[in-house]
């Protein structure tokens, strides 16, 4: 019976170790040098890996329905053919940012000037279709554990970039429904005033756009005004 009891205990606790590691990405505070005032609630509705024609325009519907504005970090390479995604983007009010132009690790974290080419690529993308060129950039995994080197980079070079400290888990969750990710954005920014929500309107993140209304509803109820990164 007592070794049963150790076994059991010892799982439990290596079971709260993997989890306390593997949250805490999302619990860790980001770089922002984003519009904020302190004491106020604000969620900043951010979405990774667009655009895509299945996920992006409902997104955009929900959004123009709520009269909520958000944030898109594209990538590049996904802009062929969907420039008219990006340009709604930019003339329904919300920020378009850079996150990637090829969104390969290995080679835009071979070195700084790597980083900054695949960088300034995608931003010749945003400012071919928008007329502007971005100044807010999201780290493709986030800046968490890049080198100094990396992140001195993009700020040196005009960027402000931005990380989160909550998520929807839709890159992470297997087959998850939209009230899944409804409970992992409840509990990742759960007591905080100011929320990064992370989000992916890339291919095959349907159930984001499926759960981004109750998302919205969730925040709304709970006292949050709906901000973007400028």
């Amino acid at each position: 019976m007592n070794r049963r009891v150790s076994a059991l205990t010892a799982f439990m606790i290596i079971f709260a170790v993997i989890v306390i590691q593997y949250t805490g990405a999302y619990l860790k505070d980001m770089h922002m040098d984003i519009g904020y005032a302190e004491g106020t609630k604000c969620v900043f509705l951010t979405f990774d890996d667009g655009p895509s024609d299945g996920v992006t325009p409902r997104v955009l519907d929900v959004l123009r329905d709520e009269g909520v504005k958000a944030t898109f970090f594209i990538v590049g390479r996904c802009a062929g053919g969907r420039e008219k995604i990006i340009e709604r983007e930019a003339a329904e009010g919300h920020t378009v940012g850079v996150h990637s132009f090829s969104h390969d690790y290995k080679e835009i974290y071979s070195s700084p000037a790597a980083l900054l080419d695949d960088i300034e690529r995608c931003n010749d993308v945003i400012e071919r279709i928008t007329g502007r060129r971005s100044k807010v950039y999201r780290f493709p995994g986030g800046s968490f554990t890049l080198s100094a080197a990396l992140t001195d980079a993009v700020h040196g070079a005009g960027y402000t970039y931005v990380d989160w400290n909550a998520s929807v888990r839709d890159a992470e969750i297997p087959g998850a429904s939209p009230a899944d990710l409804l409970n992992a954005a409840k509990s990742t920014s759960a007591g905080r005033n100011k929320v990064v929500l992370l989000c992916h309107d890339g291919a095959g993140k349907r159930a984001t756009a499926d759960a981004l209304k109750d998302i919205i509803a969730f925040y709304r109820a709970g006292g949050y005004k709906f901000c973007t990164v400028k």
